[in-house]
């Protein structure tokens, strides 16, 4: 009876192996850490670019003065006030002076950095209001929220902490018109998605 000899891989075969798997991760590894970086820093972006919407869109559904602003408060509720790098959002009615029984609601609150972590947002504007026609409208301290809001456009730079050269950082727009868009800060307007001036 023949018995056939079973040999394994060799120690040189075997560190080959390594060796070529530890150069593939080595060279993957910072490709696939900066690309979830960039979807951080996409995903702050929709998040941001959603609540503008529903502030606006909620304005002209009530015909009514509503306000976006940035908030640390995780609770939905009319105590909250605005914060500069707040991680939260919440879009609340402003309630008109001239209506008896007309009290300020939140509409719907939203989270910002939590959604991408170590991403950062840096607003031109802490508080936003949009009145009933969707348009953007000035506002004294809306609903006792500690910040007045401009009828001036906005910008919301969102770029990823210790941003490396390589990676995408985003801008959402607001025009004074209302009109909410994102753009790539490093791209010329000519672009579709770009927004920088030629």
């Amino acid at each position: 009876m023949l018995t056939r000899l079973v040999r394994g891989f060799g120690l040189i075969e075997l560190l080959i192996a390594v060796s070529i798997l530890a150069i593939l991760t080595a060279v993957t590894v910072p490709n696939l850490m900066s690309w979830i970086r960039g979807a951080r820093t996409r995903a702050v972006a929709d998040a941001l670019q959603s609540g503008l919407r529903v502030a606006q869109v909620e304005a002209q559904r009530r015909s009514h003065t509503v306000v976006f602003f940035f908030t640390d408060s995780k609770v939905c509720s009319t105590g909250a006030t605005a914060i500069a790098g707040g991680k939260y959002w919440q879009a609340r009615v402003v309630p008109d002076a001239l209506q008896s029984g007309d009290v300020s609601e939140a509409v719907q609150c939203g989270v910002l950095t939590d959604v991408g972590s170590g991403v950062s947002v840096t607003p031109s504007a802490t508080a936003i209001c949009f009145g009933g026609d969707g348009r953007l409208t000035a506002a004294t301290d809306p609903t006792a929220i500690g910040v007045d809001c401009a009828a001036a456009a906005a910008n919301f730079q969102i770029s990823p902490d210790n941003r490396k050269s390589q990676e995408r950082r985003l801008t959402v727009t607001l025009s004074l018109a209302g009109a909410v868009r994102m753009c790539d800060p490093d791209k010329s307007s000519a672009a579709p998605d770009g927004c920088r001036a030629s």
